[in-house]
């Protein structure tokens, strides 16, 4: 049985190593910086907050594997507030933004337990939709989980229009 657990401002630079790992494998490069310092804040300080009444949810599954204490994996998503609608009355929708397992724990579903463990947490948030974007080689995972196709999103890059 795979034991997951909520995220603790303690697994913050953790959390960060693990996007790290999923930014490498979605774009081929490894990308150190001070994003990681900055992401590492973020995360401590949302992680601090009342889970009933905070924006971040996180789980995590804690590495076995020799070593210092690490983490296999992790699904981290955020709660956005958006003005009611008719199939969402409360007007919440969640964000998955992180989902990664170290490449020495794949295999083993975690990346499937601790989303599932993120999914419950948004509806116990009273979170009506959910969204991500999938890379090609999770997508059969995300889909075989209950996501789809639900719109193209047009976006821009506005740090580029600061330069």
């Amino acid at each position: 049985m795979i034991r997951t657990r909520m995220a603790v401002p303690d697994d913050a630079r953790e959390l960060v190593r693990l996007r790290r790992l999923m930014f490498l494998g979605m774009h081929g490069r490894d990308e150190p910086g001070p994003w990681e310092r900055d992401a590492e804040a973020v995360a401590r300080r949302e992680l601090r907050r009342d889970t009933a009444s905070g924006r971040l949810g996180a789980f995590v599954v804690d590495g076995d594997e020799p070593g210092p204490p690490h983490l296999a994996a992790c699904a981290v998503g955020t709660v956005e507030e958006r003005l009611p609608a008719p199939k969402h009355p409360a007007g919440r929708f969640g964000f998955v933004f992180s989902v990664c397992t170290d490449e020495r724990y794949r295999g083993r579903g975690y990346a499937r337990t601790t989303t599932e463990a993120l999914l419950a947490w948004f509806a116990g948030q009273d979170v009506t939709r959910v969204d991500l974007h999938a890379s090609g080689d999770a997508e059969h995972l995300y889909r075989s989980m209950g996501f789809a196709d639900h719109s193209i999103p047009l976006s821009i890059d506005l740090s580029a229009r600061r330069e």
